[in-house]
């Protein structure tokens, strides 16, 4: 297969800390990928280097160096130090890693951890990857039967959980929740679990959005008038979906049991249980779009970038999982 691409994230950031440690750990078996970055920065941090000017050179030199497509922006960047002037060129690593995808060059695109605040202090649109991610990929053409909608998935050893609002307020996530958004959030859900990670009979825990689910309409209306509905809905079209269920219960061992991913209605109720039992190598993992899209579950780390106490466990799931899902994927076109 083609290999994958890897964007920079911050360079303030734990990235290329954590790339090039996925790369000693993965540079023997796979699967094989390549960095889009400032090869000068990942030189400064260690790297054995090899820079190449199309993907398909590095799966042939990945045992030796770690591949690095050299980015047309100058990258400035001091460990634990995140700047807007950085902003142009994470920007450019995350296109143009996404567009290797669309084109079939990369296999899928795994992202590092990018800081929000300062790529929105350089006038960036998006709350986050997966919103911009959705934008680049607008006019990409899906898999034959599949749903469109980037949904964002949490998916370690234990838990695959999905927040079906993400990064808005609590107060907005609540005003935002429709009968709909729950459907189409399930759908993509569903469909991803057959065909990327390889789940026949997929089975869906969706929780309530009130303390007991509502409580009969006594702890609040909106999981038997919108949450319900939703459910009924899902099962109607063959979906093996159940809920509106009391989100404190979901997650001990016996429940998880029961099903093979948690849709949650708020952000908190998936991330909360997900980094609980998989904080070091759960992966983020963007469903619903044209490309295979993984990444790290942490942030940029500034506190402790360039001391070396960086983990690359999170990233290297992230590395596998997108590997397994492009096989997945190839096997069944």
């Amino acid at each position: 297969m083609p290999p994958l691409a890897l964007t920079m994230g911050d360079p303030g950031g734990v990235g290329g800390e954590i790339s090039i440690a996925a790369w000693r750990q993965l540079r023997q078996k796979g699967p094989a990928f390549f960095l889009l970055d400032d090869p000068a920065r990942l030189q400064a941090l260690g790297a054995e280097i090899a820079e190449i000017s199309n993907p398909q050179e590095a799966t042939e030199v990945f045992a030796a160096a770690l591949p690095v497509v050299p980015l047309k922006i100058p990258v400035q960047s001091t460990p634990g130090v995140s700047s807007a002037d950085s902003a142009n060129a994470v920007i450019e690593s995350i296109e143009r890693a996404v567009g290797f995808a669309v084109s079939g060059a990369a296999t899928g695109i795994v992202t590092n951890p990018i800081q929000k605040s300062s790529l929105m202090a350089s006038g960036f649109a998006f709350p986050g990857h997966t919103e911009f991610l959705a934008a680049l990929t607008t006019n990409a053409p899906m898999l034959a039967g599949r749903q469109r909608g980037a949904v964002m998935m949490l998916a370690g050893p234990k838990l695959r959980s999905v927040p079906i609002t993400i990064h808005v307020s609590v107060k907005d996530a609540i005003k935002a929740l429709r009968p709909d958004l729950i459907i189409d959030c399930a759908l993509v859900v569903s469909e991803a679990l057959t065909h990327d990670f390889g789940i026949e009979k997929p089975r869906i825990a969706i929780s309530g959005l009130n303390p007991h689910a509502g409580e009969a309409g006594t702890l609040g209306e909106e999981d038997a008038l919108i949450i319900a509905p939703a459910v009924d809905a899902l099962q109607d079209l063959g979906v093996d979906a159940r809920g509106p269920l009391p989100a404190d219960t979901m997650f001990h061992e016996e429940a998880r049991a029961q099903y093979d991913a948690a849709l949650c209605m708020l952000h908190d109720q998936a991330l909360i249980p997900a980094k609980t039992l998989a904080f070091h190598d759960a992966v983020n993992v963007t469903l619903g779009l044209p490309i295979i899209r993984t990444s790290p579950d942490h942030g940029t780390a500034l506190d402790i970038a360039g001391t070396g106490a960086a983990r690359p466990d999170s990233l290297i799931a992230a590395i596998k999982l997108a590997g397994e899902m492009a096989q997945r994927r190839r096997a069944r076109s």
